[in-house]
């Protein structure tokens, strides 16, 4: 069917069917940054939300507010139900959430990985979140300790070198 020929009823049905963005059933940690990131998103969906309200009637427009609406509501919740994690409150000693580590693999290479929220997570920039393997194997442990990460492609021993929590001194 041509756009022409889309009524408006049309163009709300559009907008019912964009599905809910899944909602993960682990406690939302946050770290600072994190939570600036969640309200930082929100900020720039509601603002793009109200420009767009004030453009012409389309179809496109339809979908994109229905989608905006949708990414609202998502980031809303995410941000009611987060829990913000203290750095100064973590241990110095052990891997922990909001904590940087240094380790290193059995080949020799130095990899850091920072223990963040679900939201916060970029495994691309070494972010990962707290209900990962890696993560799940890295917390609890010390400078010095060996773990096991288990990953789809086998296990890995990473020894752990370094340990800082940088939202300590900020």
């Amino acid at each position: 069917m041509s756009r022409a020929f889309v009524n408006e009823s049309d163009t709300e049905a559009m907008a019912e069917v964009v599905p809910e963005l899944p909602v993960s059933p682990h406690p939302n940690y946050v770290t600072r940054r994190g939570l600036k990131l969640l309200e930082e998103r929100l900020a720039a969906a509601q603002a793009e939300q109200r420009q767009l309200a004030a453009a012409p009637d389309s179809p496109e427009k339809e979908m994109r507010l229905a989608h905006l609406a949708r990414d609202i509501r998502y980031l809303e919740a995410r941000i009611e139900r987060a829990i913000p994690v203290d750095a100064a409150q973590q241990p110095t000693d052990e891997v922990a959430f909001g904590a940087v580590v240094d380790v290193i693999d059995p080949a020799g290479e130095h990899h850091q990985f920072a223990i963040v929220g679900e939201d916060e997570a970029d495994a691309e920039h070494g972010k990962v979140s707290w209900v990962s393997p890696l993560a799940r194997a890295l917390i609890g442990a010390g400078v010095g300790d060996v773990v096991q990460w288990r990953r789809p492609a086998g296990e890995v021993e990473l020894e752990i070198e370094a340990i800082r929590y940088p939202e300590r001194s900020g």
